[in-house]
């Protein structure tokens, strides 16, 4: 298995999210809601774009006493996705690396896409 994108629909508020798995089917990034497919889809490019520069991720401190990460645009500084949680600094840090290793290359998978039979 590789790493993916997933786009998935929300139930709750009818937005498009995307989220980047890692091989290992992981979750290793997230998105914001986007109220249209096309934005979603742009965040994910964008994802890809950023991710290979260290300089766009800020590593930081959770109030729970983990840690996680976002990834930020280098055009506009806007967080463009953000990770789950770590227990150590060393496990965010590998999350990065996961997501500069990963992302650029990621297929997407678009699950709010009717599969007929």
């Amino acid at each position: 298995m590789t790493a993916k994108f997933e786009i998935f629909k929300s139930n709750a508020n009818q937005n498009y999210y995307f989220r980047l798995k890692a091989a290992n089917g992981e979750i290793i990034l997230g998105s914001e809601g986007y109220t249209a497919k096309a934005n979603c889809k742009n965040g994910i490019s964008s994802v890809k774009a950023n991710s290979p520069a260290d300089a766009n991720y800020d590593r930081l401190p959770a109030n729970n006493g983990q840690y996680y990460f976002n990834l930020k645009s280098a055009h506009n500084g806007q967080v463009i996705g953000t990770s789950e949680m770590y227990v150590s600094t060393q496990g965010r840090d590998n999350g990065v690396e996961s997501v500069k290793r990963n992302a650029p290359t990621a297929d997407v998978v678009d699950l709010t896409e009717a599969v007929y039979s």
